[in-house]
């Protein structure tokens, strides 16, 4: 009987670090999409051009939120290839609206905030996963700051305060700090109520797992790049 309950402990652990690391695989691809259409859109002038300088410019910094709360809450009923190409499309927008930070700042200075960024991300997460601690406690504060730093960023888009800018990223970065914990925890706490689920179900799931941890870095980078970017 020990037995059996020891190769079924080790059966659950493999399982879980596979789903965890679908999660981060998934994660990985789509910032990779995002980096990649950021800084063609930064550097190629006809693309810059298009994206950044003509009107369409407010179609793509708005498409990304029309798509966070209006598509990808509908993930679970869209078949496994439509959730990916969701999510895809997603990181691409992400990229396009992302695309003007190549022309505000340096792009050392951008790299460097990245790595900066993926260190706090990935010990933040590490504590997420490794911690005997219950995070529930931390989703609503973290909700309603995450609230009122949207709210927060779009007002300052037409007002175009540094003043606000300065505390909107100041809170973001413990924000999303906080959410990444969080978030890789719940992530986590998932898989107990998916396991023996079939493939198909396993795979959205990390998809939407991805889509949030997703999301903390590519705010906790943005919040970060105010501080540590050098500007042009």
């Amino acid at each position: 009987m020990t037995g059996s309950f020891a190769k079924e402990a080790v059966r659950y652990d493999e399982g879980l670090r596979s789903y965890m690391l679908a999660v981060f695989n998934y994660m990985a691809i789509a910032l990779g999409i995002t980096g990649l259409i950021a800084f063609l859109v930064g550097s190629v002038p006809a693309l810059t051009q298009l994206f950044i300088m003509s009107p369409l410019r407010w179609v793509f910094m708005f498409a990304p939120l029309v798509m966070i709360f209006f598509i990808m809450p509908r993930i679970f009923s869209y078949s496994l290839q439509g959730a990916q190409i969701s999510f895809w499309v997603f990181a691409g927008l992400m990229g396009v609206s992302l695309g003007s930070i190549f022309l505000v700042y340096t792009q050392a200075s951008i790299a460097s905030t990245f790595f900066i960024t993926a260190s706090v991300f990935g010990a933040m997460s590490l504590y997420g996963y490794t911690t005997k601690k219950d995070l529930t406690s931390w989703g609503s504060f973290l909700m309603m700051g995450l609230i009122g730093i949207i709210i927060a960023s779009i007002v300052n888009i037409f007002l175009g305060s540094a003043p606000l800018q300065f505390v909107i990223s100041f809170l973001g970065v413990i924000v999303f700090v906080g959410l990444t914990a969080y978030d890789t925890q719940r992530i986590k706490d998932v898989y107990y109520q998916i396991a023996g689920s079939n493939a198909e179900i396993a795979s959205k799931v990390a998809i939407y797992g991805a889509l949030n941890l997703y999301m903390d870095f590519i705010n906790l980078f943005i919040q970060l790049l105010y501080f540590f970017g050098d500007r042009r």
